[in-house]
Order: C-alpha cells, then structure tokens, then sequence
C-alpha cells in the first residue's frame, strides 16, 4: 500500500477541482486487496447488510462496517481525510458558505454525532455476472464530507467484465456528462460526493454529480468504499 502522504498531493486535488475525480494508480498492492476481500465473510465486523436488488439500487450486496473499524480501514479514512479538508473548505468559500470542515477526520465525526450521525459507512461491495449499482449520491444525514474514496480490488479482464465504473456531471441547462472510468486492481478513485463548485459569468455555482457502476458481463467484482461521514 502507497503512503497517503507521499501522493502527488497538487495533481489530485487539481484534478478533483478541474473533474470532480481523480484516479490513482497502483494504490493498494495485490497483496492488499486480497487481505480485504478476506474481510467479505466474517460477519461479525459489520452493522449492517444490504441486497441491492431488495432496495432497487442495483443488483449486488455490499455490507457496513461497524466500530470499531478494522485498524487499516479506520488509518485510510483518517489520512484520506486530512489533505481533503482544506479543499473541501475552498469550495464551500467559493459558494459563498462558510467553512465548517475541521482539520482532522476525529474532528469531523464530532460534527456528525452533534446531527445524530453515529454509524459508520465505510463499505465493502459485491457484484456477479449481471450485477450493477444505480446512479447516486452517498448522503445519510445533514452532514456530509464531499469527497470519498473507491478502492477497487478485483481486476478487469480477469476477475470480471463489464463493471465500470460511471461518473456523472449535471451541466447547467444542459443533459448531463458521463465519465467512465475503467480501474485497475488496487487502483483508487476519490470522487465528489454531491457537487463540485463550476464558474459561471456570475460566479460559481454547484454542479450535482452522481456515481455508480454499469453491469458486470461475468465474473465477480470487489470494491471498497471509505466514505467520511457517519450516517443516522
């Protein structure tokens, strides 16, 4: 696994500012992954479970953890957090909100139980052949962090197929634009979570976007997602 703070730092965050995502190569080693994906049956490690087909937001299972995170799971979350948070701020300042993100991620939950956000969200996801996730946001309460990470842990062309995945961006009066991004094995995406700030000829203004991933052809697909917020 890569060290958060030894990434090339002003490319991301130039690329989440010009995108709204970024894809960084290689994050997790293959070794990494397996390790994670051995996590996938040991029930006791997760609050609560979810059959996507049950809540019509795909079709696949992912699963929450619960706290204690698992010590990788909880590290990843933390140092993800801490280079993420001054932009996070920038962009509530180019909208004309005020700042509210804290300059640690322990900060950041206490804001979150302040709204009655007490459960974790980190996840793991599970597709088969025909399996896929609906476009969305990540939003379980008032609280939010806008940005979270993808950490794919299966490989493309050889663990599955089909399986990318979809980024959209609502234009202003506009149809919206589709990014679809095809991951590597260990890769990991941070993506915006609700919106990005665009500037417009009378300032900025919020441009929603959504996420999600197109069906998988054959195969089985691992993924990990650390969201930063707490859910109600």
């Amino acid at each position: 696994m890569k060290k958060v703070n030894e990434l090339l730092w002003p490319e991301i965050l130039t690329s989440l500012r010009e995108k709204g995502f970024v894809r960084i190569d290689n994050f997790l080693s293959k070794e990494d992954c397996i390790q994670l994906i051995s996590l996938y049956p040991k029930q006791e490690l997760y609050r609560t479970i979810i059959d996507m087909q049950r809540y019509r937001f795909g079709k696949g299972e992912y699963k929450y953890f619960n706290y204690p995170l698992p010590l990788p799971i909880q590290q990843l979350r933390e140092q993800f957090y801490n280079p993420l948070h001054a932009l996070a701020n920038q962009w509530l300042s180019l909208l004309g909100l005020e700042s509210m993100y804290p300059e640690n991620h322990s900060g950041f939950i206490s804001l979150c139980k302040m709204r009655k956000q007490n459960r974790p969200t980190p996840l793991i996801l599970h597709y088969q052949t025909g399996g896929f996730n609906t476009l969305h946001q990540d939003l379980y309460g008032e609280i939010y962090f806008p940005f979270q990470v993808v950490l794919v842990l299966s490989q493309h062309g050889i663990d599955y197929e089909g399986g990318e995945l979809v980024m959209t961006e609502q234009l202003p009066r506009a149809q919206s634009k589709a990014n679809v991004i095809i991951p590597n094995q260990g890769d990991a995406i941070i993506l915006t979570t609700n919106f990005r700030p665009v500037k417009g000829t009378r300032g900025y203004y919020k441009s929603s976007m959504k996420h999600g991933v197109s069906e998988v052809k054959s195969g089985e697909r691992y993924a990990f997602g650390i969201i930063f917020h707490d859910a109600i």
